[in-house]
C-alpha cells in the first residue's frame, strides 16, 4: 500500500459573505444531510472493514453528548445551508473529542474543515477546556493532513503504513 502524502494542506480558508457558524445538536434538521452524507462517505471508503455499517458509528453516542453543556455540534452555513460541520463530546480527563467532521463534496478543497475545526477549538477554549483529542481512519489521508497542519500531535508513527496503523489518534493542547 502506498503511504499517503502527509504534508500539510496549503489552502487558506476564508469565510464568505453569507457564511455563518451555528452551534446546535445532532437532532437539528439541518444536520441530517451532513450525517447522511458522512454515513455514505464512510460506507464508500470502508465498506465492512470495521465489521459494521457506518450508521452504527454515526448513531453510537447519545445526542446529548453533542449538545451544550456537554458538547456541541457546529454547522458552517452558507446562505442557510450546511456545507461543513463537526462536533465534540466529552472525553477522558476533561478533554473533548472531535467527531463527525464533514464537508460537502461540492465544497471540498476550500479549507472549510479547517474553519470548522478552529471553531470547535474556540468553543472548547470558551468552556475552559484545554485538550482536544480526535481520530480518523486509515483511508482518510486528507483528514490526517488537516490534523497535522493544524497542530495536532499524532499518537502513532507517521512513517508506518496507514492500514497497519488502523485508527489514527491525535491530541492537541489548546493555547
Amino acid at each position: 500500500m502506498t503511504q499517503p502524502d502527509l504534508h500539510p494542506a496549503r489552502t487558506t480558508p476564508i469565510l464568505r459573505e453569507g457564511d455563518s457558524f451555528v452551534h446546535t445538536s445532532p437532532e437539528d434538521p439541518r444536520t441530517q444531510a451532513l450525517l447522511a452524507d458522512l454515513e455514505l462517505e464512510y460506507d464508500t471508503r470502508y465498506g465492512n472493514m470495521f465489521g459494521q455499517p457506518a450508521s452504527v458509528e454515526i448513531n453510537r453516542y447519545a445526542p446529548e453528548l453533542f449538545t451544550a453543556p456537554l458538547g456541541t455540534f457546529v454547522l458552517l452555513l452558507r446562505d442557510g445551508v450546511a456545507i461543513s460541520g463537526g462536533a465534540f463530546m466529552p472525553a477522558a480527563d476533561g478533554a473533548v473529542e472531535v467527531k463527525r467532521m464533514w464537508t460537502s463534496a461540492a465544497h471540498r478543497g476550500e479549507g472549510l474543515a479547517k474553519l470548522v475545526l478552529a471553531e470547535l477549538e474556540a468553543e472548547a477554549s470558551r468552556r475552559g477546556i484545554s485538550t482536544v483529542v480526535l481520530s480518523t481512519g486509515p483511508r482518510q489521508p486528507e483528514a490526517v493532513r488537516l490534523y497535522l497542519a493544524t497542530g495536532y500531535e499524532p499518537q502513532f508513527d507517521t512513517t508506518a503504513d496507514a492500514g497497519t496503523i488502523g485508527i489514527h489518534y491525535f491530541r492537541k493542547q489548546l493555547g
